[in-house]
This record gives C-alpha cells, structure tokens and sequence, in this order.
C-alpha cells in the first residue's frame, strides 16, 4: 500500500486537534499491537478511533469481524483507499461514546477492544467499559504513557490513583509496550504505551460493585486528607461512625486512601455497605 502521509495528502485531509489524531503506519508496531490481543479468525474486535485505517486493515487480517468507529467523516476516502478488499469490517461513522452500549453488545456478542485511543477519550472511555461493559474480554489500548502507568500503578505509589482501584475491580492491566513519540504523524507531545486489561468474572467480590466504586472516589475524594476525614465528607458520616468503619475494616485511624490496596478498599466497601443499610 502507499505510504500513508501519500494517501492522506492525495486526500487533502487536515489533521483535526479537537479529535486527538495522531496515526501509526509502522506495519511492525501495528503486527505486535495485534498479536498482544490475542484475536484470531473467531474474534470479534472493536476499534474506536480508527484513523486512516492502519491498525484496522492488520485487525482484518487476523480477526472474524471488525466494527471500527471513527468521528472523523472528512476520513471516509482515505478509509476507501486503505481498507479496499476488507470484507470483514465495518466502519461506522459515530462518536463511541453516544454509542448505547448494552444494545451494541447484544447486537455483537463477546468482543475485544483493540485501537489507538485519542488521548482527551481514554480515561472516560475506560470507565465506561469498567461500568457498564457485559461482554467486552479485554481493551489493548494505546494511551499516553503517564495514563498507561496509572492504570498498572501499585497502591501507595505516586500513579496509583481512582482509575487503577476502579480497574482493578474488575480487570488487571498491563503495559505491553512503551511507544515513542516518533512513532506517530503528526508527532504528538508524548509518549505512549499499549496497555493490555484483561477482564477476569468476580475477581475482586465485593457486595455491592456502586459502592465499591463509591468507596474508591471517597478514598481519592482529597488525597492529602485523611480517609477518615473523606468517609465523613463523602459519605456523611459522623466521625464515631467513620472511625468504627475503618476499625472494622483494619484500616489504621490516619491512613490515606492512596495507601489502601484494591482488596482493602474492597473490604471497606463491604463493611460500608454493613453499615450504611442501617440507615435505609
């Protein structure tokens, strides 16, 4: 295929800020981000932020289907050019995340995420499989590198933050592969890293998973106050009550949230969740 700054000018397309474009044509990055997600012929992939169609046509290549979403109309004949003979995918001109996704779901069945995120959707796009995802096996995403350490930090580390707790409820994550800046056109400010998070069924039980995920925004809620002093605030408790919680929950009196393991702040959760049905 010709070299992708060719199609695009032949295109006349413009690079567009506000969408956070920054492609990859590299045909080695593109085989080694593929061969992370593990997808083969019986796979079906999602991709959003699909771009000029690299990463989409070596997806093709290697999965059973391919839904690829892409925001940027203006794309539409760059993507004719770069994905001609790809019967096995279907790109779809929307933004993701007005997407309803129980219905996509259902419509597509188990699936695997697999794109090279605009950095200003990464985080809300992570949570929002986190949150409302049923039949997404894994994302293999490439984010910032700051964003890809926070998702993988280890509690009481600097990284370690709401995000990495909120995924850690549901999922484990990994970077699979660091990415410079060099590697993109245009050239972004940054560098990147692939992130592998791969679901796993119960693997943090907790009796209620809103409230877990309560309990981890409390806990982040002012990270250089006490947990003691977010219960209170966060939860309206008084500070006999927020004590008494943390007691129960072997949680040392002035101990900070960033300071909780997600199996602790799971077992605060639950010991939450105790003593808040008093209240109903």
């Amino acid at each position: 295929m010709e070299d992708l700054k060719g199609i695009l000018a032949r295109h006349s397309f413009n690079f567009k800020k506000q969408f956070g474009q920054n492609f990859i044509s590299d045909t080695n990055l593109l085989k080694s981000i593929v061969a992370a997600s593990e997808v083969d012929k019986a796979s079906t992939v999602v991709e959003i932020g699909c771009g000029a169609g690299t990463l989409t046509r070596v997806l093709s290549q290697n999965a059973g289907m391919v839904y690829a979403f892409e925001i940027d109309t203006a794309l539409q004949p760059v993507l004719g050019e770069t994905l001609r003979g790809c019967e096995n995918v279907e790109v779809i001109f929307k933004d993701f995340e007005k997407v309803n996704l129980k219905q996509f779901e259902k419509e597509i069945g188990e699936y695997t995420v697999v794109a090279n995120l605009p950095y200003y959707i990464t985080t809300p796009l992570v949570m929002r499989f986190l949150e409302e995802g049923e039949r997404v096996k894994s994302l293999v995403i490439m984010v910032q590198e700051e964003v890809a350490l926070r998702f993988c930090a280890e509690a009481n580390t600097p990284d370690y933050g709401a995000v990495t707790a909120a995924i850690a409820l549901r999922a484990s994550a990994k970077i699979i592969k660091r990415v410079p800046a060099s590697m993109f056109h245009p050239r972004p400010k940054v560098d990147s890293a692939v992130v592998k998070i791969d679901f796993e069924q119960n693997r943090l039980p907790v009796l209620d998973k809103k409230l877990y995920r309560d309990t981890v925004r409390c806990a982040f809620l002012n990270r250089r106050k006490t947990l003691e002093n977010n219960l209170v605030n966060y939860f309206k408790l008084s500070r006999e009550r927020a004590q008494a919680v943390l007691e129960k929950a072997n949680v040392p009196q002035k101990a900070r949230g960033e300071t909780l393991t997600p199996q602790a702040l799971a077992r605060l959760s639950d010991v939450l969740f105790e003593e808040l049905k008093q209240d109903k």
